[in-house]
């Protein structure tokens, strides 16, 4: 099935299919994927972030004149954003709309300049913080997550993939698994990576890490894994990517805007680490009965460190 088949017939990754997003993910949704977008679709996709309330009140025809596009290209934006089409795209912004007439404070980030005094830096950086966990946290997909927290919870062994930043966060999530007692590696050498990711087959798990989904010491070992028969998911921030042609699961990060000394390795780093907790977090749940005698005897192995004592 193709990936235009798909958004015509709203399914989602893995071929699951999922609900349009609720209206207070609208904006982080448009954030998310407006760059992966035409420039046609992007204005198309301002204008419904821009003013939920005037484009509410429009018909797709009335919509398309306004962005100076086409009915077709309308209806196609609204799938992408993840609604079945465009009378489910108004309702939701006629809720957005509304949450936003009851007072709540309209999200707005302010770029860090060079001369900002700390004090500025503290408050600008915690709020584009704060906005890119609640991003993400709005468009995390959670039957994706159950589906990914499921098979890590059965795998044999889990092998994480990630470069740069995206390397940090693939040993954050390895070294979690590993005190619940599960066998997990976050393989930093692409070399490596490919030669493990071919020793993987069903009942084992893959997990790549790539905010663009398009580097390719991350994709080609996932590919890899997903032709031999491992369970695949993808950590991204572009949900349309080439990373996801090979995952069995998508789960989607968002970020704040990039700027000059705010590069996007930085917040996609913040929506990542929550993504990989909750998945962490519904791994151990689903296996308490091991995973919480394991993490009391990794504590105790450590305690006389932190104590100072032999």
């Amino acid at each position: 099935m193709t990936q235009e088949v798909k958004e015509i017939f709203g399914s989602g990754p893995g071929g699951a299919s999922t609900a349009p997003p609720a209206p207070a993910a609208l904006a982080a949704k448009v954030r998310t994927l407006a760059p992966s977008m035409t420039r046609s679709m992007q204005r198309v996709a301002e204008a419904v972030a821009g003013d939920p309330a005037g484009c509410a009140a429009l018909t797709v025809t009335g919509l398309a004149e306004l962005t100076g596009t086409s009915e077709a290209t309308v209806v196609r934006t609204a799938r992408i954003l993840g609604y079945p089409g465009y009378r489910d795209l108004r309702l939701a912004l006629a809720g957005l709309a509304a949450q936003q007439q009851s007072g709540r404070a309209p999200a707005i980030t302010t770029d860090i300049a060079v001369d900002d005094p700390l004090a500025d830096v503290v408050a600008k950086l915690a709020y584009d913080e704060q906005q890119t966990l609640a991003d993400t946290a709005a468009g995390l997909d959670t039957v994706q997550l159950a589906a990914a927290v499921t098979a890590a919870a059965t795998a044999r062994r889990i092998d994480v993939y990630g470069v740069g930043a995206s390397g940090l966060v693939a040993q954050d999530l390895v070294q979690k698994l590993l005190r619940i007692g599960l066998i997990a590696h976050a393989h930093h050498d692409p070399h490596l990576a490919v030669t493990n990711a071919v020793q993987l087959r069903a009942g084992d798990m893959a997990i790549a890490i790539t905010h663009s989904g398009a580097t390719g010491d991350v994709i080609e070992p996932l590919r890899v894994a997903f032709e031999r028969g491992a369970a695949t998911v993808a950590i991204t921030g572009r949900p349309d990517s080439s990373v996801t042609q090979y995952a069995d699961h998508v789960l989607t990060t968002s970020t704040a805007r990039e700027s000059e000394l705010r590069p996007a390795a930085m917040s996609s780093r913040t929506s990542q680490l929550l993504v990989v907790d909750c998945l962490f977090v519904g791994v151990a749940q689903r296996t308490y009965e091991t995973a919480a005698p394991a993490l009391a005897a990794s504590y105790e192995a450590l305690a006389h460190r932190h104590r100072g004592k032999p």
